[in-house]
């Protein structure tokens, strides 16, 4: 897993490459904290995960998302998923993640 960001406005753009499971979640939970350290200070700040490049995705990867909403949720930061992939898309509608983080285009 690969994750590279970047900056507009009150908005961080964080494009994941490779696959979300067990052996890639610890880092990304890693990550995503210390992106939440760096917007704490940001005034409506928004994170938009771009999806387009995860290839793989399972129960772990869904527990990383619910894990981060709600530290970022408790600092006023919206999340956003952006372009997944089809088969990543159907796991993240059968688990209701897009009620708390929605899909955008």
């Amino acid at each position: 897993m690969e994750i590279k960001y970047q900056v507009n406005d009150n908005s961080l753009l964080a494009c994941l490459d490779g696959e979300l499971d067990e052996c890639t979640a610890e880092y990304v939970r890693l990550s995503l904290d210390t992106l939440l350290k760096d917007l704490a200070c940001v005034k409506s700040a928004r994170l938009i995960l771009d999806f387009s490049r995860v290839s793989f995705m399972d129960s772990t990867g869904i527990g990383v998302l619910l894990g981060r909403y709600n530290k970022f949720k408790k600092n006023d930061i919206s999340m956003f998923i952006k372009n997944p992939q089809n088969h990543v898309d159907r796991i993240l509608k059968m688990t209701g993640i897009y009620e708390i983080m929605p899909k955008i285009s």
